[in-house]
């Protein structure tokens, strides 16, 4: 089987990087976001993330139109929030902060936490990402949270706000949809561009729904967006396995037409790199592959 070529970064177009989160998830690629956008076709048209995450590819992206979708509710509460009323994004991370700030931190957070696990909402949602452990939020089997504490305080909503305002304007030309990856990938055409960042198949349960996901279906689907000229990028961890698999799962062949290499400082696993460590040594590989 002949096996895609494996090569360094070289950016087809010259993006800059941007930093500001507005929201910490695990294994979100807002590091090396500008690397990826660096490879979307020049002239794309209208612009879809499936798998939409922290939305850091969106947002350095920030196109003119595009979609932005996840089926996990909470998530989607978040995103649709910031397009249709960003005051209130802030409103619900103010007051979860001012909550906190009266009381003892650990404790007010389990309170947050234990509400959220009551009824899954995208204010607590939003703010418990910003006040987790390590910024990274962990989910178990049930999709209840689980995830500690962090040890430092989150952003004051003044900086919080800032951002908000920041990623109100990036993202201006969005649509934000609860939708099953193959649903909203379905809305795709030709000429369009579809950037896939799948959770992790792992097992390890960090994030919802990754226990349902199976690489498979996404092939299937990638198949039939490059069968009517949509383009597509797939990100997944390098350091899991290298060739034509991704963990177990062999990459059907002709699917893909090349492959480029980005280092990243943490995988979709959602663990962090080594504190301290900014050697080459301490990055992740992350592998993008393209149709196109």
């Amino acid at each position: 089987m002949k096996q895609l070529k494996l090569l360094d970064h070289v950016p087809d177009n010259d993006v800059k990087p941007f930093r500001r989160q507005l929201l910490k998830w695990s294994g979100n690629k807002q590091r090396i976001a500008h690397e990826i956008v660096s490879h979307f076709p020049e002239k794309g048209g209208k612009y879809f993330e499936p798998f939409l995450g922290s939305g850091a590819v969106l947002a350095t992206y920030a196109p003119e139109k595009g979609v932005g979708s996840d089926n996990f509710r909470p998530l989607m509460e978040i995103w649709q929030t910031l397009k249709k009323s960003p005051r209130t994004l802030m409103k619900w991370y103010t007051e979860r902060w001012e909550k906190m700030k009266s009381g003892e931190k650990a404790e007010v957070y389990e309170e947050i936490k234990a509400h959220y696990n009551r009824s899954p909402n995208g204010g607590d949602l939003l703010f418990l990402s910003h006040s987790c452990s390590e910024g990274a939020l962990r989910f178990r089997a049930d999709g209840s949270l689980s995830t500690l504490s962090s040890l430092h305080d989150p952003i004051s909503p003044e900086a919080f706000a800032k951002r908000v305002v920041l990623w109100s304007e990036r993202v201006k030309g969005c649509d934000f949809l609860l939708l099953d990856f193959e649903d909203a990938m379905s809305l795709a055409k030709a000429g369009d561009v579809i950037y896939c960042d799948p959770p992790g198949t792992g097992g390890l349960g960090l994030l919802p729904g990754a226990g349902d996901f199976r690489l498979q279906d996404l092939f299937r689907v990638i198949e039939k967006c490059k069968a009517k000229g949509t383009h597509v990028l797939l990100s997944f961890d390098g350091t899991k396995k290298s060739g034509n698999f991704i963990g177990d799962t062999e990459i059907p062949p002709g699917l893909f037409k090349r492959e480029v290499s980005v280092n990243s400082d943490s995988s979709r696993s959602g663990i962090p790199r080594t504190k301290g460590k900014t050697s080459e040594a301490g990055m992740g590989k992350n592998r993008l592959l393209l149709t196109y």
